[in-house]
């Protein structure tokens, strides 16, 4: 009996940014043998390009027709493509969950671009995901995500977040980088303290590699992990999301963006605490 695969969905606008999150996520699903579906949504933004072009919304088709043949031929992955209306900020979600998709993955630049579908409406599109988000920036795949990096601080992680990252060390043979805030405060260094040790706990359980540091206690805490990340080379950060505030719960300040749309160019993964469908021994 055939095993189903897993399928990793794209938002794709057609941008340079957007083919960078296309190539990551043919990479990923090359590496794993999941199906790539593609996504373009068309609002009054590609409306209005399409009329500025004097072209019809069957060259879109006709686009993403010819891209998936491409990747399909160029990475030996099978691939479709969806077209859907609608706003981004419920659509990639809705997609996703109606395909069942296990990864989603989006281009970003910055604040601003295309379709608003970066900046600071793209956590609006995270946290309604019903799937882990990459968000990619213009920077190659590499070979996988060698070296993740994984901030924690005294809020108590989410089974799921250590999940996932036993989950991408498997799947990518990864070294976690445990990166740990510092205060002076002792119950919060307890709590810190407390959760690193069930952290490496479970790592060591599932022989996953991986190292600890715990960064200095003054200055900001995203900063840190942003240069930490690029001393090490860095190809992957995990975050945790916290809906009801639209931002990461590791994020003491107002630097939510400063991770996610990061000067050093490396791809943030954001994991929502939902219950997702990814099983790990003893979790």
């Amino acid at each position: 009996m055939e095993t189903k695969k897993s399928i990793v969905i794209v938002a794709t606008d057609f941008s340079e940014v957007a083919e960078y999150a296309v190539l990551h996520a043919a990479g990923i699903c090359k590496m794993q043998n999941n199906k790539l579906t593609l996504l373009h949504i068309i609002n009054k933004h590609t409306k209005s390009l399409l009329k500025k072009e004097k072209l019809t919304q069957s060259s879109i088709k006709e686009k993403l027709e010819k891209k998936a043949k491409d990747l399909s031929e160029q990475y030996g992955i099978e691939v479709d493509f969806v077209t859907r209306e609608g706003s981004i900020f419920s659509t990639i979600g809705s997609v996703a969950k109606d395909i069942n998709a296990n990864l989603v993955l989006f281009g970003t630049h910055g604040k601003t671009g295309l379709q608003h579908l970066i900046g600071s409406y793209a956590m609006k599109v995270i946290v309604k995901s019903p799937a882990p988000v990459i968000a990619v920036h213009k920077r190659d795949f590499r070979e996988g995500y060698k070296n993740v990096v994984m901030p924690i601080d005294d809020t108590s992680e989410s089974k799921q977040k250590v999940k996932w990252a036993i989950h991408i060390a498997k799947k990518f043979n990864s070294t976690i980088h445990i990166f740990a805030i510092d205060v002076k405060d002792k119950e919060r260094k307890s709590k810190i303290k407390g959760n690193l040790i069930q952290i490496k706990k479970f790592f060591n359980q599932h022989n996953v590699k991986h190292t600890d540091k715990i960064c200095e206690t003054t200055g900001s805490f995203p900063k840190k992990i942003l240069d930490y990340s690029k001393s090490i080379d860095a190809d992957l950060i995990m975050i945790m999301t916290n809906p009801d505030k639209i931002f990461p719960t590791f994020i003491i300040d107002q630097w939510e963006e400063r991770v996610l749309f990061n000067n050093e160019l490396i791809p943030v993964m954001a994991i929502n605490p939902v219950d997702f469908n990814i099983t790990v021994g003893g979790m």
